[in-house]
């Protein structure tokens, strides 16, 4: 397996849904961050399961443990490992059905390619859950991020083809608490009604979530191979159920011509702008100081209690299979926090890269 992300400052992932604990180690961190479970137990709070009746009723305190790295309040420049243990894991609907893979899981692909060694239970280590430790990375980039005066935000767009209207940042900056964190208020209450029918149906349904950064300085992203936008990408496909990510216009530029999808330049304030921002903060793989835009697709949850045709892996037979369990009928509102982790966990890395963040913090 492959569990490290990250050249300067990198996350390592561990543990499985129905396993001890998950979490990640934080490697390269500069020494004297002040930080400490106030910094982290919020964003974890945003993700956790239980919190609406949109999501799982799994219930997991989901609270984090600082294990090493932090002494005195602050960062010793040694590895963090941080993690949250696994209080309500219920393996008996996979128990019963380990020979049968899901329809849309890694449960088959993990089978072969670990000849069955792999924890099936809740998808192991293809489940959701790992995406708190993405989390509380992210958690420790943004504090290392908000010291350069870079802010990371995110919002849901689209769930089950139910678009939100365009937002101005500071709407979406000011937006209202709702469960599908949609800013958005007339179409999240259409989501929201959206989500609660398609799990009344046993079925589900997916979306799309656009990140933000603000911020940005000019130069980040190492061409070719470790462009901006290239990172981002990865890390942002590393996050379960993610489809499809695109950067500003992203594949509406395909249908534009040059003379419109180009942004042209300009003085603002003794500063230079572009004046739309179709590129998404990004050119040539390097920032460009305005607002980085990405949108990120996310598949609807495979994990469904409707009927459907699967295979016995022990039998080599076809099967039929009703998925049992607790799962969220749309993964999308949980996942708005995770796609900010993943952006500020690779633009921390990218800022190191270019010096912006110091070895040591003062």
């Amino acid at each position: 397996m492959s569990n490290t992300l990250g050249k300067l400052f990198t996350i390592t992932s561990f543990g499985e849904s129905h396993g001890q604990l998950v979490g990640v180690i934080i490697d390269g961190c500069p020494a004297g961050l002040a930080i400490d479970q106030a910094d982290i137990q919020p964003e974890l709070d945003r993700r956790k399961p239980g919190t609406s009746r949109l999501v799982t009723p799994r219930q997991e305190e989901d609270q984090v443990q600082i294990l090493s790295g932090v002494f005195d309040g602050h960062t010793t420049g040694a590895p963090i490992c941080l993690a949250i243990g696994n209080q309500d894991a219920d393996s008996t609907a996979y128990e019963k059905a380990r020979q049968l893979p899901r329809p849309g899981q890694a449960d088959y692909t993990a089978y072969v390619k670990y000849g069955g060694y792999n924890d099936y239970r809740g998808g192991g280590r293809f489940s959701g859950r790992i995406t708190a430790g993405f989390v509380m990375a992210g958690a420790v980039a943004r504090k290392l991020l908000a010291g350069i005066g870079v802010e990371v935000l995110a919002h849901t767009v689209e769930i089950g083809g139910i678009q939100a209207a365009p937002k101005a940042i500071d709407e979406i900056k000011a937006m209202a608490a709702n469960e599908v964190h949609c800013a958005d208020a007339v179409a999240a209450e259409k989501m929201i009604a959206a989500v609660a029918a398609a799990g009344k149906e046993g079925d589900s349904l997916g979306g799309v979530i656009e990140g933000l950064a603000l911020g940005l300085p000019v130069g980040l992203g190492e061409p070719v191979f470790d462009a901006i936008d290239a990172e981002l990408a990865k890390a942002l496909f590393a996050i379960p159920a993610v489809k499809g990510v695109e950067f500003g216009a992203g594949f509406a530029a395909a249908r534009l011509k040059g003379s419109h999808n180009n942004d042209p330049f300009a003085v603002e304030n003794g500063k230079i702008i572009t004046t739309t921002n179709n590129a998404g903060g990004i050119l040539g793989g390097i920032s460009n100081g305005m607002p980085l835009v990405v949108r990120v697709a996310v598949k609807p949850t495979a994990s469904i209690a409707r009927e459907q045709k699967t295979v016995d892996i022990g039998k080599m037979q076809e099967a039929n299979l009703a998925i049992k369990g607790r799962h969220d009928a749309c993964i999308v509102p949980r996942a708005v926090v995770v796609v900010e982790a993943m952006i500020a966990v690779t633009l921390c890395d990218l800022a190191m890269r270019a010096g912006l963040i110091a070895g040591v913090v003062r």
